[in-house]
C-alpha cells in the first residue's frame, strides 16, 4: 500500500517570528550599503542627479568603507523584530484567517503583516535611520550614535517624534508585504514548474529577487515621501500628501522615483536573501524541534 503524502507542516507564529528575525539580521548586514546610498539620494536632489556610483565614491573618499554603515546599528536593532513580525503575522494570517491558499489570501496575509510591522517596528526604525543618515551631512552633526539619537529625538519631539511619516510608512509596508509574498509565491511556483533543474537555493533567491524588483516600481513614490517625511527637513511639509505634492511640483515624476537604482539593487539582494535565509532557517528549526520530540 502506498503511503499517503503528508501535507506540509504549518509554521507557527512563534517559529515564524524566530526564523524571520534571524533571516532579517543576516540580510541587512549584507545589503545595508545600498540602503545608505538610497537614503542619501532621496534626501538630496543633487546627489540623486549625480547617481549611485558617484555617491558611493564620495562616501569612500570622505569616510572610507565604514561610511556605508552609518546607521546600521539602528536597522540591525530593528530588523530582527521587523522581519520576525512580518513572517510571524503572515504565517498566523495564512493559518487562521486567509486559509484558502488563493492569490487574494496570499496578498491579504502579506498586507496585514505589513501593517503590523509598520506600526510596531518600522516607523520608529525608519525615523531613526533617516535622521542619522541625514544628520551625517550637516556641517555640525548632532547625533553621536544610535542611543544619543533616540534620546535627542525623544527629548525634542516626545514619543510622537518617532512616528513621523507613519501614514506613508504603513502604506509602503502593507503594499510591500502584500506584493512581496504574492510575487514570491507565484514566481517560485513558475520556476519550479518550468526550471525544476535549478538548485533549490537559486529558485528561492530568484523568486525573492523578483518580488523585491516588483516592489521598487510598484511603490517607489511612497518610499520617497516616507523618507522625506522622516528627514531633518520634515517640518517643511504639512503631511504626507503635501510632501508628495511639493516633490512633484519641484521635480516632477522623476523626483518621486529618486533613489530607484540603489533601492532596486538593495531589494533584489535583500528580499532574495531574506526569503532564502527564511526557508533554510525555518527548515533547520523544524529539524531541531522534530529531533527533540
Amino acid at each position: 500500500m502506498s503511503k499517503t503524502k503528508e501535507s506540509p507542516k504549518q509554521t507557527s507564529f512563534w517559529q515564524g517570528l524566530l526564523s524571520g528575525g534571524i533571516s532579517g539580521a543576516l540580510a541587512i548586514c549584507v545589503t545595508y550599503p545600498t540602503e545608505y546610498l538610497k537614503t542619501q539620494m532621496q534626501l538630496y536632489e543633487e546627489m540623486s542627479k549625480r547617481g549611485m556610483f558617484r555617491c558611493a565614491q564620495d562616501t569612500v573618499r570622505k569616510w572610507g568603507l565604514l561610511g556605508f554603515y552609518r546607521g546600521l546599528d539602528t536597522l540591525l536593532y530593528f530588523s530582527i523584530p521587523k522581519v520576525g513580525v512580518r513572517f510571524a503575522v503572515n504565517e498566523f494570517c495564512k493559518n487562521n484567517i486567509f486559509t484558502d491558499g488563493s492569490k487574494t489570501a496570499i496578498f491579504c496575509s502579506g498586507f496585514v503583516s505589513g501593517i503590523f510591522e509598520a506600526l510596531l517596528v518600522v516607523t520608529p526604525m525608519e525615523t531613526l535611520k533617516v535622521k542619522l543618515i541625514h544628520d551625517r551631512f550637516q556641517e555640525v552633526p548632532r547625533f553621536k550614535n544610535f542611543f544619543h539619537g533616540v534620546y535627542t529625538i525623544h527629548k525634542e519631539s516626545g514619543f510622537g517624534g518617532m512616528y513621523k511619516g507613519a501614514l506613508a510608512t504603513v502604506a509602503r509596508q502593507s503594499s510591500n508585504a502584500g506584493i512581496r509574498f504574492l510575487v514570491y509565491d507565484e514566481t517560485k511556483s513558475l520556476i519550479e514548474r518550468h526550471f525544476s533543474f535549478l538548485p533549490k537555493v537559486m529558485i528561492l533567491y530568484l523568486s525573492g529577487a523578483m518580488a523585491g524588483a516588483v516592489n521598487v516600481f510598484a511603490n517607489g513614490p511612497i518610499d520617497v515621501i516616507k523618507t522625506n517625511m522622516q528627514g531633518l527637513s520634515a517640518h517643511k511639509y504639512k503631511n504626507s500628501f503635501d510632501c508628495g505634492y511639493q516633490i512633484w511640483k519641484a521635480e516632477g515624476l522623476r523626483g518621486l522615483y529618486k533613489g530607484t537604482v540603489p533601492r532596486l539593487t538593495r531589494l533584489i539582494m535583500d528580499v532574495g536573501l531574506t526569503f532564502t535565509f527564511y526557508e533554510y532557517v525555518n527548515q533547520g528549526i523544524n529539524y531541531l524541534f522534530t529531533k527533540s520530540d
